[in-house]
């Protein structure tokens, strides 16, 4: 089988060419954001270079804006194995998560409950809590194994019946590199009347997001995660998006997937969108189905990031000091991103010094708040996060360890 070319790949990004002082830099943060290809900076710079009007005007600049985003929302539906009709864009996966939080709200009533987990991001934790507040229903919190990183499909299970509405998960912890069982929870909560809401934010860059599969009501990612610019998608059921009473102005849409988009968008953005999508399908050849290319792309950037994994996971074995929060560096059921803590050292001082020697991580809670808390190292200052995608290499790996080693 074929395999990733990464020196053609990295040619894709300037910004990986980026010197600080005499030293390449490492960008080993890709689950705070990744970097974008030239055929994404193309098409962005060629909307606003030709111009671009506002929706349904009826000429030429206008006329544009309509295919940008029809194109966009086909690309995002191939992307995610759904239907065009089903995809919405939003200033970001967070404002997006209000917006439905509110909008789904307005269906709940006392009595109801709703069901969160420790292990996510916040954006899929706090829009879910005020709509709970809102509108007076129970919050209910599934909790992670705090020793292996795992959210058990049981963890689910007990805190559900037919009183839940909604349940929130991730596909992929932003922090601990987690993947969940969304098919397994998706069957228990359908069982008892309750929608589910997926975070795939984390995973995109990752895995192939596949709806029919995962069989949610609802999943939304951040195109910045997956060499895009930053802006947010919604996929919805289509049943759903008809029948939810979204907050809007009144000349706005009134049938999905308009009528969730508040306000004009980033067309520069969504053409931007378009060409992530088409860059990661590029890197399976430029010939035939596009979902069809994407699965392939994602088995080889699976392969690759797998082995990348188990070199930093042998890596940080050899320093008695460092540690991986969560599952080892080779268990399938993750993506490669590391929570580390090396012992007497602070992750603050600890990224500021990588950063120093040009590598990029981060540190803290990374908006995975009940993460860090359920760790016990919330207030302690979190943790490292080293991250890495498929435009890394094993040279970086080797790099960010040898530079935990001296520091530690």
């Amino acid at each position: 089988m074929m395999q990733l070319d990464i020196d053609a790949i990295r040619s894709q990004f300037p910004a990986l060419a980026r010197i600080e002082g005499a030293t390449p830099v490492a960008y080993l943060d890709g689950p705070g954001g990744t970097q974008t290809s030239r055929k994404v900076i193309g098409a962005m710079s060629k909307v606003l270079i030709n111009g671009v009007s506002n929706l349904e005007g009826g000429f030429g600049a206008s006329r544009d804006a309509d295919e940008i985003v029809h194109l966009g929302r086909v690309a995002v539906s191939d992307l995610l194995g759904a239907s065009p009709a089903e995809i919405s864009f939003g200033q970001n996966m967070t404002s997006i998560t209000f917006a439905v939080s509110r909008a789904l709200a307005s269906t709940w009533k006392p009595g109801d409950a709703i069901v969160t987990t420790s292990l996510d991001h916040d954006a899929n934790y706090t829009p879910w809590i005020r709509a709970a507040a809102d509108a007076g229903v129970e919050v209910r919190v599934a909790e992670f194994d705090d020793t292996t990183g795992i959210l058990d499909p049981s963890a689910i299970a007990e805190v559900l019946d037919d009183r839940v509405r909604l349940v929130a998960i991730c596909l992929a912890s932003n922090s601990l590199g987690t993947v969940v069982d969304v098919t397994s929870i998706s069957a228990m909560a359908h069982e008892v009347g309750a929608l589910v809401y997926v975070d795939a934010v984390h995973a995109a860059p990752h895995r192939l997001i596949d709806i029919q599969k995962l069989d949610c009501d609802f999943l939304v990612a951040s195109a910045y995660k997956f060499f895009g610019p930053h802006t947010g998608m919604l996929f919805g059921r289509l049943e759903h998006l008809a029948s939810l009473d979204f907050y809007k102005v009144r000349p706005a849409p009134s049938d999905p997937p308009g009528k969730m988009e508040t306000g004009t968008q980033s067309f520069e953005a969504i053409a931007g969108v378009t060409a992530a999508v088409d860059y990661l399908a590029s890197l399976s050849g430029p010939e035939g189905n596009r979902r069809k290319r994407l699965g392939e792309t994602f088995r080889r950037i699976s392969e690759y990031e797998s082995n990348l994994a188990l070199r930093f996971g042998k890596g940080l074995a050899t320093i008695p000091e460092a540690r991986i929060h969560g599952l080892p560096a080779d268990d399938t059921r993750r993506v490669p991103t590391f929570a580390v803590s090396v012992a007497g050292r602070d992750p603050r001082d600890l990224a500021s010094s990588l950063a120093e020697r040009g590598i990029y991580t981060w540190s803290g809670h990374y908006y995975a708040v009940n993460v860090m808390d359920r760790l016990g190292t919330l207030e302690t200052g979190g943790l490292l996060r080293v991250g890495f995608v498929h435009y890394n290499t094993e040279e970086e790996v080797d790099r960010v360890v040898e530079a935990l080693a001296s520091l530690a």
